[in-house]
């Protein structure tokens, strides 16, 4: 039986060229590469747009490749004895974190090997899928925000950012560009309370809002329950939940969840999540990362959008080496004719494909000059 032989990591940064604030000037990528015993690979990889991934890739390096070394390359039972293996380290953030960089990679290789696309490989049920339009713009001065809004016109659906005492303005502006015939979502990332949410739900709700994504902190399910007891606007939530057993509890707090699929710990769980929420009659719409995220989108069991953030996708970050496995745009998200996940990070050349033993991390920048 093929075994898995080894692993390997690549830290990347890329620089945003539209920052998420003074804070966030780039994402981190940790690339990784899953060797078998017979020589083939599959590519995975961890990310985050601020803190913890030097903990992600030292986690991975001195932890994770050892334990993975010999077991076979089923993502359903790598994911599983990691996840006992990992436990002592946290039940979520770095740990599934890292979990994800392993089982991106099973995947890629078990579509790869099928001779399939991520999308074939777990099940397709539609051939293609809508795209809202997104920007981290909380920081943006109002006329910046309408271009903004300005660019996205023909999108069926855009996100923006609030939780600024100037909301009702921004959000009237934004809506006056768009017209009644997109839909319009906010999202707090968790800046309010439970008063602050009611009442500014309330002040925003005339502008035909779609959801209110993360109206108050994640973990704060018993107020989300009795915000959206309160409230006739969808509420949406899950991108900082980490774990199936958090998302089990978010379920009647929530319209829509929203996995990201690297901090719940790979593909595996967030397919996992979303047959969990299907028995709810919750939709799950993945969170971020569409180069991945329409893939899955494309065989979730409900109906969904994938998010696109302005210039921030790895593709338009410029991390991808060929051409990129997703066509995203106003008319929807497409899969091309790739096999596996079709990611491909262009540092990884360096990285011999058949080596079977684990060498240091590089690290590596990507300017992105003239973007």
């Amino acid at each position: 039986m093929t075994r898995i032989a080894g692993l390997h990591t690549l830290p990347l940064r890329a620089d945003l060229p539209r920052p998420w604030g003074p804070d966030v000037p780039y994402h981190h990528v940790i690339a990784c590469t899953l060797v078998l015993d017979d020589g083939r690979t599959g590519t995975g990889f961890s990310w985050t747009p601020s803190i913890g991934a030097a903990a992600v890739a030292a986690l991975l390096d001195h932890d994770v490749a050892a334990f993975v070394k010999g077991l076979p390359p089923h993502p359903e039972v790598v994911w599983d004895h990691l996840w006992r293996h990992l436990r002592e380290a946290g039940g979520g953030g770095v740990t599934t974190m890292a979990m994800a960089a392993v089982d991106i990679a099973l995947w890629d290789l078990r579509a790869s090997a099928g001779g399939l696309g991520l999308a074939d490989a777990i099940g397709r049920r539609r051939d293609t899928v809508p795209v809202y339009a997104s920007g981290v713009n909380r920081h943006y001065p109002l006329h910046e925000l309408v271009e903004q809004a300005r660019r996205w016109i023909g999108y069926p659906a855009v996100k923006i950012k609030v939780g600024r005492d100037d909301d009702v303005e921004r959000v009237a502006a934004v809506r006056e560009v768009l017209g009644p015939g997109t839909l319009l979502m906010v999202d707090a990332n968790q800046r309010w309370d439970l008063f602050r949410a009611r009442a500014m739900i309330r002040e925003l709700e005339p502008f035909g809002l779609t959801w209110v994504e993360e109206p108050l902190p994640a973990d704060d399910l018993d107020g989300l329950r009795r915000l959206r007891a309160s409230v006739d606007v969808p509420i949406a939530a899950g991108e900082s939940l980490y774990t199936i057993h958090d998302f089990r509890r978010l379920l009647d707090a929530v319209d829509v969840v929203q996995p990201n699929v690297v901090r719940v710990g790979g593909i595996t769980p967030l397919l996992r999540i979303a047959e969990l929420a299907r028995i709810q009659g919750v939709p799950t719409f993945p969170h971020l990362l569409p180069d991945l995220s329409a893939q899955l989108a494309l065989a979730l069991p409900l109906p969904c959008m994938v998010e696109d953030v302005e210039d921030a996708s790895l593709a338009a970050l410029g991390l991808l080496d060929g051409p990129p496995p997703v066509e995203l745009g106003p008319g929807g998200a497409r899969v091309g004719a790739h096999l596996g996940h079709g990611l491909r990070f262009a540092s990884l050349r360096q990285i011999p494909r058949a080596s079977h033993s684990r060498p240091p991390a590089v690290r590596v920048s990507l300017p992105l000059e003239g973007r």
